[in-house]
């Protein structure tokens, strides 16, 4: 398989050269040049597959410039019992229909680990298929800066430079990152929200001197392996429940900041997996309801962006919006590098005429939730089955509850273990979390991270003072 990109300036690339580039030379984002399909016999004969073999087939259909017995060992590697050793991808059911797919079994507690983990694994082949390093320089608004620096956490031929927005994250988001003392991994701290942060990767990996000379590249979601990597999940999902129900279809509600999560879901989907509506469930920053609900997409400043008590979601700006527009705008780059400068022009884009296909074509739904609908969906939740849900996956089901329907299985992608949001547990059901005696060491440990201003300058200046030649 061979990747393109968004705005049309990159030659045809395969998956390891994809996964090593970030942003595309010219600015865009690595897309599959046609999506691999998968029918229903091949699909019904996956069921039976553990996870890591699942893993092997779908990744197959992306990395096809990977030897199978390589792959075979990375996804075993990567979703091993030592990894997980609760098991991968739960469904456990909830009150009004709904059942939750349990994302967050790996090492930060998170499900940006379902990902990472295999992520480490073909990164560190792919640098040493090429001889040379990587310096990973990513931003984070929670959960992904630990999954990153924990599958990359003392690892040859890669650094970790990983922007956080100062004082935006949980403490124990912030402790599961800082608490990190390997050399290779540095934590630095950028005044502003996570959009000031993404910024400043985004202008460094468009500084294609720069990028090539400090062997930039990049794991948060604009890399693709990450994507695809998230599609695994969906096929399992719909196996797994269409196992216990007998029905041919589910809808997919998904907490989403960075549009990431719900891209692999609508990659699943033109897949073949039987998903009949995606839902994007949006705390306060809801740029993203906004345009599935009105057609017109419209970023939102730093200085606009909210902080709430879902703090992986507070994002104005979806990197990975990019890679769906691209299909919804038939695939033709120069229509999209003219919606980019609509966008530069009017600060919005006007895709009113396409919203009738948003929901009948492509199947999307939408939803708002707020700090006050985070509180009452955990207690309820709580109230009628006695499990504790993190605030972003009571995001994700306050929505869903508006599009459940007869017959059709409605799965709620979980996105991180309640122990990470505390204070929000507290305030929602008065219940303090326990902690083992190893997080509790983390929450304690001295922290390691650098307080930086949002400056390109001051940013430059450390990767290149700290990058692995």
């Amino acid at each position: 398989m061979q990747y393109i990109s968004t705005r049309g300036g990159m030659e045809p690339t395969a998956f390891c050269e994809t996964l090593l580039e970030g942003l595309a030379p010219d600015g865009g984002l690595a897309v599959p040049a046609e999506l691999p399909s998968v029918d229903e016999a091949t699909l019904e004969s996956w069921r039976s597959l553990d996870y890591a073999d699942l893993a092997t087939e779908v990744l197959g259909l992306f990395a096809t410039d990977i030897p199978r017995d390589e792959l075979v060992r990375m996804t075993h590697a990567a979703y091993g019992p030592d990894v997980f050793p609760n098991g991968l991808a739960p469904l456990r059911d909830i009150d009004g229909g709904i059942t939750l797919v349990g994302l967050s079994e790996g090492p930060t507690l998170a499900f940006k680990d379902m990902a990472m983990q295999f992520l480490g694994q073909v990164v560190e082949y792919a640098l040493a298929r090429r001889g040379t390093t990587l310096n990973i320089v990513g931003a984070t608004s929670g959960d992904t800066g630990s999954a990153a620096e924990h599958a990359f956490r003392g690892k040859d031929r890669i650094n970790v430079f990983m922007l956080s927005p100062q004082g935006r994250m949980s403490s124990f988001q912030r402790a599961q990152m800082y608490s990190l003392a390997d050399e290779n991994i540095h934590n630095i701290a950028v005044e502003g929200v996570f959009d000031d942060a993404q910024n400043l990767v985004k202008a460094l990996s468009n500084d294609l001197e720069f990028k090539r000379g400090h062997n930039l590249g990049a794991v948060n979601s604009i890399n693709l392996a990450r994507i695809t990597s998230q599609v695994v999940y969906y096929f399992w999902a719909w196996l797994r429940a269409t196992d216990r129900s007998g029905a041919q279809e589910v809808s997919v509600t998904v907490p989403s900041g960075n549009f990431g999560n719900i891209l692999a879901g609508y990659f699943a989907k033109s897949m073949g997996v039987p998903i009949r509506r995606l839902v994007l469930a949006a705390n306060e920053n809801n740029v993203l309801d906004e345009f599935f609900r009105t057609g017109i997409y419209r970023p939102r400043a730093a200085a606009q962006t909210l902080a709430t008590s879902s703090p992986s979601m507070d994002i104005s700006k979806a990197s990975n919006l990019e890679r769906f527009l691209f299909d919804l705008l038939g695939r033709d780059a120069e229509r999209m590098n003219s919606a980019w400068r609509e966008l530069d022009e009017t600060g919005s884009i006007d895709f009113t005429s396409e919203l009738p296909r948003l929901t009948g074509e492509f199947g999307f739904g939408s939803g708002t939730s707020t700090h006050a609908d985070r509180l009452a969906t955990i207690q309820g939740v709580y109230e009628a089955t006695g499990d504790i849900i993190d605030p972003h996956t009571a995001d994700g089901v306050k929505v869903a509850r508006d599009y459940v329907e007869d017959g059709v299985p409605m799965l709620v992608m979980e996105t991180a273990k309640p122990a990470k949001f505390q204070e929000t547990i507290t305030e929602a059901i008065g219940v303090t979390i326990p902690l083992s005696d190893e997080l509790q060491q983390m929450l304690e440990a001295p922290q390691h991270v650098v307080e930086m201003a949002a400056d390109e300058k001051a940013l430059r200046d450390y990767v290149s003072a700290n990058a692995v030649r």
